[in-house]
């Protein structure tokens, strides 16, 4: 691990913005007044760090979104900033401007001691008992739609389709099948929530994207607060019930507002970033039929009845269809890059930077750098077998954060891609028209910019 040389106990307390001035010793260019290099960033984020990368080095200085800020670039950046055992980097600081507003207190959105007991008290909801009845609803709901794709089959926009199913997963295994008659507001709410925490204006003026994700957390606050005791009396096997009933180490409830923030939080970051991730995955099997076989036999080989459901114990027979969900997001990273404030001041590699500097690093970048991924355009899931992870940079693949701030949902994203993997292929073949190659727009989080058009038909 690179070391770090640490000049002051002093914490930030947020808002912090540090002076420029301070950062002038770090190579980079700050773009243009007051916009700085914003819309280079928002018309082609890859392009921008890899040229930034390129002229200036892996560390950089750059202005996006009215703030200076420093890039740490690749894996030793990555492992010094996620591994954080000295409390360097603030999380809640590095992403309260753009989730703070509508998803507060979420579990990335804690720090340090105050982090470790919110996490250990949520980790019971991730336990196998309540994994296996996730699955049994994620099996349900993937199954129903999947047969009714196979009904019709010919092109569609599998986009907006995958999104709308995986919102819908999270209704039903995060909140239970007894959500009741309140399911299309509650999902609706949080359609607005979501589109809201990437929307450009971010005041909530009337008529904007904002104004209508502040009205849909008032209505989340709402409906979660009042099922609160209905849960906790009744019970359920579904993620919101299991918070309910979770306690800290002292033996303590959690508290009405923490079960709102974390369940708000947790349907979010499953519903966009699974989204996200099973269409690049699907458009990769599209335009890679080889692999597309290879993952269909290993679901046939699994001697599975067809309607039948995906047992818990076969997830780990499904190894061929995990390396390729992780080259999916090797290739399309769902969250591209990731904010940290520094807490103190701080050397990294030679450079100083002061307390209250906000520091990003980027997954998408360190996923494309071909000294640690050779021919990093190319789809190859077998960089994912046992070897040759071993021979990688335990750093060189970070999708899921790291550290202590490692998605807690990383087993339920395996569980739930290798089960939409099982009924998809059983089922269907997809394929995309000759010549197409679907357009991407990856920030905040990769995503198609048509829809991506396919065509199924019945396997």
């Amino acid at each position: 691990m690179s070391t770090q040389s640490l000049t002051s106990p002093v914490a930030v307390k947020p808002p912090l913005m540090v002076d420029r001035a301070k950062l002038a010793h770090i190579p980079g260019d700050e773009g243009w007044p007051f916009i700085g290099r914003t819309l280079s960033v928002l018309a082609d984020p890859r392009g921008e760090v890899d040229a930034m990368a390129r002229k200036y080095g892996l560390i950089y200085r750059s202005r996006v979104l009215g703030e200076t800020s420093v890039s740490l670039l690749g894996p030793e950046a990555n492992e010094f900033m996620l591994l954080d055992q000295t409390k360097l980097f603030s999380s809640t600081n590095g992403w309260e401007t753009i989730l703070g507003r509508l998803f507060p207190r979420g579990l990335m959105l804690l720090d340090f001691e105050e982090h470790r007991q919110h996490r250990r008290a949520m980790s019971v909801a991730f336990k196998s008992g309540p994994m296996k009845n996730y699955l049994a609803q994620l099996d349900t709901g993937i199954a129903a739609r999947v047969d009714q794709w196979r009904e019709a089959p010919g092109p569609m926009l599998f986009y907006p389709a995958m999104k709308q199913l995986t919102l819908d997963l999270a209704a039903t295994s995060f909140l239970g099948t007894e959500i009741g008659p309140d399911v299309d507001e509650v999902t609706r709410a949080f359609v607005d929530m979501i589109a809201a925490s990437v929307a450009v204006i971010r005041q909530p003026w009337p008529g904007t994207q904002m104004a209508r994700g502040v009205r849909g957390r008032q209505r989340i606050v709402a409906y979660f607060s009042q099922q609160i005791p209905l849960r906790r009396e009744n019970g359920g096997d579904d993620l919101f019930s299991q918070l309910c009933h979770a306690t800290h180490e002292d033996g303590a409830l959690l508290t009405t507002q923490d079960i709102v923030d974390h369940m708000s939080f947790l349907i979010m970051a499953a519903h966009d970033t699974l989204t996200s991730s099973l269409t690049s995955f699907v458009a990769l099997l599209a335009a890679h039929p080889e692999w597309q076989t290879r993952l269909r036999d290993e679901v046939s080989a699994l001697g599975i009845e067809p309607g039948a459901p995906l047992p818990f114990e076969k997830l780990d027979a499904m190894p061929l269809t995990e390396m390729a969900f992780k080259e999916a997001m090797r290739m399309k990273p769902p969250v591209p890059s990731i904010p940290r404030r520094a807490t103190r001041d701080f050397s990294f590699k030679g450079f100083d930077i002061p307390a209250g500097t906000l520091v990003s690093m980027n997954p998408l970048f360190t996923h494309h750098m071909s000294e640690h991924w050779p021919d990093p355009e190319a789809f190859d899931p077998l960089r994912f077998t046992d070897e040759a992870q071993r021979a990688r940079h335990r750093f060189a693949f970070v999708p899921f954060s790291g550290g202590a701030h490692m998605c807690i949902g990383v087993h339920f994203a395996y569980m739930q891609a290798k089960c939409f993997a099982f009924h998809f292929l059983q089922n269907l073949n997809v394929t995309m028209a000759p010549g197409y190659v679907p357009a991407w727009q990856m920030w905040p989080i990769p995503k198609p910019k048509d829809g991506l058009r396919v065509i199924l038909t019945a396997a």
